[in-house]
């Protein structure tokens, strides 16, 4: 388990692995520890969900002595929902997609059962509504600002309204999760997320083009300026 306390994370910047360069993992993730980032997102794929392929386990397990709070995100239906692959490899949480299973009461109690923080995430098309029922019962909910399964996309603005309704919905003391948006985050999306009420920040290519410490340090300024 990393150090991150996520129950007192203020606005957190979580990079996402899909974006890294894998000829040279170990230096960028190094990059980010210097610079203070305790939260990794881990998307997983499964060519069925979603149309790409991404991470599994072995790749979780590669990561989980970094130091990272691990953030996996499953973009994955059917047997690929093997939860307890996820916790043995290092995961920290989970989120699955609620519209990739039939029951996600069941997968997101497998993920507490096993001690980890469990999340839902919604397709920017999927109105609100459809994840009331799993609120009180999550510690994290993930609004795609992008169709998932691709990155670089541009930023949905509709999506904003999204998350205004999810930062009403947290002043109902049952319910304790965090929000986090992802797709199509940079500097300037952020910053509307912030604004909407968004506290966690998934950012993939404007994190790790280029020079990744002045990267982070603009989104610092963004988030805590």
């Amino acid at each position: 388990m990393s150090h991150f306390s996520f129950d007192n994370p203020h606005l957190t910047l979580a990079p996402s692995l899909l974006a890294a360069d894998f000829a040279c993992l170990d230096s960028q993730l190094k990059t980010l520890s210097e610079n203070n980032m305790k939260w990794l997102h881990v998307d997983v794929m499964d060519g069925h969900f979603v149309p790409n392929l991404s991470f599994g386990p072995p790749v979780i397990s590669h990561l989980k002595d970094k130091g990272f709070f691990l953030d996996v995100h499953l973009m994955v239906e059917g047997r690929a929902l093997d939860i307890p692959a996820y916790h043995k490899a290092g995961a920290d949480a989970i989120t699955i997609h609620l519209e990739a299973c039939q029951n996600p009461m069941h997968y997101l109690q497998e993920i507490r059962d096993l001690g980890l923080r469990a999340g839902i995430s919604l397709k920017p098309e999927t109105p609100f509504d459809a994840v009331l029922p799993f609120l009180a019962h999550i510690d994290l909910l993930l609004i795609m600002t992008v169709s998932p399964g691709f990155g670089g996309q541009e930023f949905r603005e509709t999506c904003l309204d999204k998350i205004e309704e999810a930062a009403r919905m947290q002043k109902d003391e049952k319910n304790k999760f965090l929000i986090s948006v992802d797709g199509g985050i940079t500097p300037q999306t952020a910053s509307l997320c912030k604004r909407a009420g968004a506290q966690v920040f998934v950012a993939g290519t404007s994190i790790f083009k280029g020079q990744i410490a002045q990267n982070l340090q603009t989104f610092e300024e963004v988030l805590h300026g």
